[in-house]
């Protein structure tokens, strides 16, 4: 099984590879592992976007998961090959960007979507198993958003 995470919401500012999660951010970065945890998903690997927002997605998502996360230039944000990535590495969550994301979900299932910031897809087997926005995550998760 394959996960895309794109990277929760970020700071806003310069440079781009330095930009932070924001509260928001670190709240779905956080409920989208609780909500992987509570759908019981099993993961081998979780590899990240060596960009900030991305690794501090990766790393608030994978910690109830109990998954080290490994970082993959790769994931950058351009285009890659997804094939050479994941070769024998069982069910691996990869925490990256768009348009790549959305690109790689495309290649893979046919599939024309979007993942929003903060966003999950699920692949198997070339069919898109789940497509989860941040507020499907908070739900899952059973976590509150805060106001203001």
């Amino acid at each position: 099984m394959l996960w895309l995470l794109r990277h929760a919401e970020a700071a806003d500012g310069g440079p781009d590879e330095d930009r932070p999660l924001t509260e928001r951010g670190m709240l779905h970065a956080e409920a989208a592992g609780l909500a992987m945890a509570r759908l019981g998903t099993h993961l081998d690997v979780c590899m990240s976007s060596p960009k900030l927002r991305a690794v501090q997605t990766a790393e608030r998502a994978c910690e109830p998961l109990g998954v080290t996360v490994t970082i993959e230039p790769a994931l950058s944000g351009e285009p890659f090959d997804f094939h050479a990535l994941t070769a024998g590495l069982g069910d691996v969550l990869l925490v990256g960007h768009d348009p790549s994301f959305s690109l790689t979900l495309h290649a893979l299932t046919g599939a024309q979507a979007r993942i929003r910031k903060g966003g999950l897809a699920g692949i198997a087997k070339g069919e898109l198993i789940a497509l989860l926005r941040p507020a499907d995550l908070l739900a899952i998760a059973n976590v509150a958003e805060r106001v203001g």
